[in-house]
């Protein structure tokens, strides 16, 4: 090499002149400048733009390491090529703090060319030691000025003890202020390229989501166009859930490396990591040693993923937090210093992706919701027994959801669960009608203490009966809402599943909504069988009634008219034959007759009493309090004529409440009140026995119940334990308006 570092021949050696020398140096330059050119020109990726500079520099000067480096945010430098033996000491794509004495930060806070003659003895700082470790003794820096900004710098160096020639800086400043064209053409023409490729990524996401594709798929493709897009090693959609949880959406992996964590897969944010660092502070977070991660997650992602570089971008959907786009390398380099930009400007388009396909999957599922809803009321509507409108409303939100287990519960008042429903794994633990305590912690003790939607996400956890139920129908993960029918607490609707994975995020919110709506349709079964059960009992109390009447008459008015048909016969055969005394025997006839209307009248007033139609309510309450065995304190301030059936139901309690009295109450005073408010009669009734009467244990009160409420009425009954019972009726005069509405 001669005094100029060149490979042009000396001039005392060749005979050359110097002159000739310095153009033949300046055409070697610019061949190798036009190399360069070509490169770009044949739109040449940047790196291989890149490798081709610091080749054509190192030849140029024959030095033994020429290396280009991009100055990077953050008071960092990344090397983008190296040539030369001395190369292996700084390899590409390592990014390096710019401390210390060295050439790169000296470029870096003068901006100017500057050289270190003897590197060994004054560099400092980790890429001072580097080149000091790789032999080199002389470096000269100079400056990549791209439109205007410091880009980066390319730097000789020379492991011979003499310095690099003085004219080294103005030849290196004069060929880098040239590549420097070339390389902001390059990277032009990669940041147009990009933005295609960035552009035709989204257009196929695009497509997918007017296409319909399930939400599921679109978020993978997403995924994949990211990674792809970015050349990363993998590419993780994470969606923020309530309770500091996040869930894996969608993910990809470049060839040959696997995705430890599936999509399904939870994790709880907490800790340092980019997941946690973008979702707490809204922007993008960036890691670059995974010696210093912490949390679940970000263990995961070091030792299950084995993550060297992280970045994270949020993403906001409508406004609203909606998770992140993580991108990652496994090798041994730093993510691009324009990652976060690149990916947040993908993710302001994809935001858009992503909500349309939320809202076509939530206006789908929403017609599924209402689809099966309208199942569950047609068979309500068609009179199905209560028991099969149960078994169709736990098909319909298993299948809904999906989960592999769905139990529909009835709360009993002795704080039990009975099991009117079951779907799936829930028939082996929860069969129907089985009956089970509730204590411990589990979803229908929890539903049936708050009152609220539940969540058990590992059932290792639950205990008390029901929690064994569970964990024995194999379930892993559960959501219960309630049901809540006419504003009391009815029972409970439970979803889970028998994988690993918690149930989705919103299955509450799901299962919620779908209650409330199927509530309706197990009020509207749960009073159709009331009403049954109410048809039923008037058909029985009339034949009852039909039946008394038919013994009454067979047994006693009957007979006597038979007898007394007998004895005119006898008596008419006497008086033709001039036997016995007529007189005598007509007068018995004609007594058993008065006899006989006398028992047909009583038989009639079990039907309607004659006094009731004759002179009203008072008098016929009157009678009935006379004839009472026990004494009756009566304050009829009511004396007027009502419609006949309200005085018909009225009676029918006053006698029946009588009657209970006497016969049931050990009572030794009634108190009855008769009185009209505000278009109603009110009747009531109070004895001073033992109480603990109960409607349903045959006192014929259910059937006026009936009665009273097939007018529009009412009927309260209290009847605590040694302390009487009360007997309070509420019957509209308006009854034309109650019957119509019934």
């Amino acid at each position: 090499m001669n005094a100029l570092g060149t490979g042009a021949p000396d001039a005392g050696a060749g005979g050359d002149p110097p002159e000739q020398a310095r153009l033949g140096q300046l055409a070697d330059e610019q061949a190798a400048l036009r190399r360069v050119a070509t490169l770009v020109a044949q739109a040449t990726p940047p790196e291989e733009v890149f490798a081709a500079v610091v080749e054509e520099v190192g030849r140029l000067f024959r030095v033994e390491l020429a290396i280009l480096f991009r100055y990077e945010p953050g008071r960092t430098a990344t090397s983008v090529a190296a040539w030369g033996p001395a190369a292996e000491n700084l390899p590409v794509g390592i990014r390096w703090p710019l401390e210390g004495r060295n050439t790169s930060t000296l470029v870096f806070e003068t901006g100017r060319p500057v050289r270190i003659d003897r590197y060994g003895d004054s560099s400092s700082g980790p890429i001072g030691a580097a080149v000091s470790a790789a032999g080199i003794r002389s470096v000269v820096g100079t400056p990549v000025i791209v439109e205007g900004s410091l880009w980066g710098a390319i730097f000789a160096g020379s492991t011979l003890e003499q310095p690099l020639p003085p004219d080294t800086e103005t030849r290196l400043v004069s060929f880098t202020e040239l590549v420097a064209t070339a390389v902001a053409n390059a990277d032009g023409r990669a940041a147009l390229a990009r933005l295609a490729e960035e552009q035709a990524a989204l257009r196929r996401v695009a497509v997918l989501v007017a296409r319909a594709t399930p939400p599921e798929q679109v978020l993978a493709a997403v995924a994949e166009e990211v990674g792809r897009v970015l050349a990363v090693d993998y590419t993780v959609l994470i969606r923020s859930d309530p309770q500091d949880m996040i869930t894996v959406v969608g993910g990809w992996a470049a060839a040959g490396v696997g995705l430890p964590s599936p999509v399904g897969s939870r994790f709880e944010l907490g800790g340092r990591n980019v997941s946690t660092l973008t979702l707490r502070t809204g922007r993008p977070a960036r890691l670059d040693a995974y010696v210093d991660v912490t949390g679940s997650i970000g263990d995961t992602g070091a030792q299950g993923w084995g993550l060297r570089s992280s970045v994270g971008v949020p993403i906001s959907v409508e406004g609203r937090p909606w998770g992140l786009i993580l991108v990652a390398y496994t090798r041994d380099q730093q993510l691009p210093a324009d990652t976060e930009a690149r990916l947040a400007s993908f993710t302001e388009l994809v935001a858009t992706a992503i909500a349309n396909t939320e809202s076509r999957a939530a206006l789908a599922r929403l017609a599924e919701e209402q689809a099966a809803l309208r199942r569950v009321a047609t068979l309500v509507a068609r009179g199905v027994p209560p028991e099969e409108v149960f078994a169709a409303v736990a098909e319909e939100v298993g299948r809904l959801l999906p989960a592999g287990y769905a139990h529909l519960g009835r709360y009993d008042p002795d704080r039990t669960l009975t099991t009117v429903a079951a779907w799936g794994a829930a028939t082996v633990g929860f069969p129907v009608d089985s009956r089970r305590v509730l204590d411990g912690m589990n979803l229908g003790t929890l539903v049936l203490d708050t009152g609220r939607p539940a969540r058990i996400d590992h059932y290792a956890d639950a205990s008390g009966p029901v929690g064994a139920a569970a964990r024995e129908a194999g379930l892993r993960s559960a959501v219960a809402t309630p049901i809540i029918v006419e504003g009391r607490l009815w029972g409970l609707i439970a979803a889970g599943s028998i994988l690993e994975h918690p149930m989705p995020a919103d299955t509450e919110a799901r299962l919620a909504s779908f209650t409330e709506l199927v509530a309706t349709a197990v009020a509207n079964a749960d009073s159709r069988a009331k009403l049954m059960a109410s048809r039923a009992r008037i058909v029985a109390a009339a034949d009852e009634t039909r039946r008394r009447i038919e013994r009454d008459l067979h047994d006693g008015t009957q007979q006597r008219l038979v007898s007394l048909g007998l004895a005119a016969r006898t008596a008419a055969a006497d008086v033709a034959a001039g036997r016995g005394d007529p007189g005598a025997e007509l007068s018995r006839i004609a007594a058993g007759l008065a006899d006989a209307a006398a028992e047909l009248q009583e038989v009639s007033r079990g039907i309607h009493p004659a006094i009731l139609s004759e002179r009203g309510l008072g008098p016929a309450l009157r009678t009935l309090a006379r004839r009472s065995a026990v004494p009756v304190d009566l304050d009829l301030a009511a004396e007027g004529r009502y419609p006949e059936p309200v005085e018909v139901a009225a009676y029918y309690v006053a006698s029946e409440a009588l009657a209970n009295a006497m016969k049931h109450a050990r009572a030794s005073r009634l108190e009855m009140s008769l009185a009209t408010r505000q278009g109603s009669l009110l009747l009531s009734v109070r004895d001073d026995g033992i109480g603990g009467a109960d409607p349903a244990s045959g006192s014929g009160l259910a059937g006026l119940t009936d009665r009273v409420e097939a007018l529009g009425g009412s009927i309260h009954l209290e009847s605590a334990a040694e302390a009487g019972t009360h007997i309070a009726v509420d019957l509209p005069l308006e009854y034309e308006l109650a019957q119509g509405a019934g």
